[in-house]
C-alpha cells in the first residue's frame, strides 16, 4: 500500500493514484494539448468543485466505500466529527481498511463517541492486517503504552519495512535501552530502506519537485 501523503484520490472513479502517475499523466495531457482526464478511468476531469461533490455522492449512493472513507476525511477536515464517523463506520462495514484506521482515532481521542480502547484496539488490528501502515504504528504505540513492549518492537518492525519513517525513532530508543536485537534493528533498517526504494520511480520524484516548486512560490 502507498504512503498516504504521496498518492491523490479521484472522485470520479473513487481510486486513489499515486502522485507519480498523476504527475506524469499531467505532463502527457500539457505536450500533446489534450482534455485533462482521469489517469485511471479516463473521464474527464471536473471542472468545479460542485461537480467534483456531485460525482463523490454518486459514488456514495453506489455504496462505493472508498468515496465513503474519502467524504469522512473531508467531514472530519471541516470539524463535523459527527458526519465523518458516519461516513467512516459504513466504509468500514463495508471493508474499508483506511475507515478502521479512522476510526480507531476517534475511539482513542474520545471524539463524538466515548473513549473506548477495546474498540481503537480492534479498529487498528483490522486496519494493520489489511496493510495500513499508520495503523501498524499505532499499534506497536498502543502495546507499548500498555507494556506489552515485545509485542510492540514486532509492529515497529512490520511498519518500518513498510516504509514507515516515524516508528525509526521509537525502534532506535528500544534498541539502545536493549529491548530491540542488532539484528532485529538491522534488518529492520534495511527492511525500511527496500520499502522506500521501491516506492521510488522518475515520475514520482518529478511529483515531488513539481510539488516543491508550487510550496516556494
Amino acid at each position: 500500500r502507498l504512503i498516504h501523503k504521496k498518492t491523490t484520490f479521484t472522485g470520479c472513479c473513487s481510486k486513489t493514484v499515486c502522485n507519480g502517475c498523476i504527475c506524469a499523466n499531467m505532463i502527457r495531457e500539457l505536450e500533446g494539448k489534450l482534455q485533462p482526464k482521469c489517469p485511471f478511468c479516463r473521464r474527464s476531469v471536473p471542472k468545479s468543485q460542485e461537480e467534483r461533490e456531485r460525482n463523490m455522492m454518486k459514488r456514495i449512493e453506489a455504496s462505493d466505500r472508498e468515496a465513503m472513507c474519502e467524504m469522512g476525511t473531508r467531514r472530519c477536515g471541516e470539524g463535523d466529527y459527527s458526519a465523518a464517523f458516519d461516513y467512516w463506520t459504513r466504509a468500514a462495514a463495508l471493508g474499508d481498511i483506511h475507515a478502521h484506521f479512522e476510526l480507531s482515532i476517534l475511539y482513542r481521542d474520545g471524539r463524538v463517541v466515548e473513549k473506548d480502547d477495546k474498540k481503537q484496539l480492534h479498529h487498528l488490528e483490522v486496519a494493520a492486517i489489511g496493510g495500513d501502515v499508520s495503523a501498524r504504528n499505532n499499534l506497536g504505540l498502543f502495546e507499548e503504552k500498555t507494556g506489552r513492549t515485545d509485542r510492540a518492537v514486532k509492529h515497529y518492525i512490520i511498519a518500518a519495512k513498510l516504509g514507515c519513517d516515524s516508528v525509526l525513532i521509537a525502534l532506535k530508543e528500544l534498541f539502545k535501552m536493549g529491548m530491540v536485537s542488532k539484528e532485529d534493528f538491522a534488518g529492520a533498517l534495511r527492511g525500511h530502506q527496500a520499502a522506500i526504494d521501491a516506492m521510488k520511480s522518475p515520475q514520482r520524484e518529478a511529483a515531488e519537485e513539481y510539488k516543491a516548486r508550487g510550496k516556494g512560490k
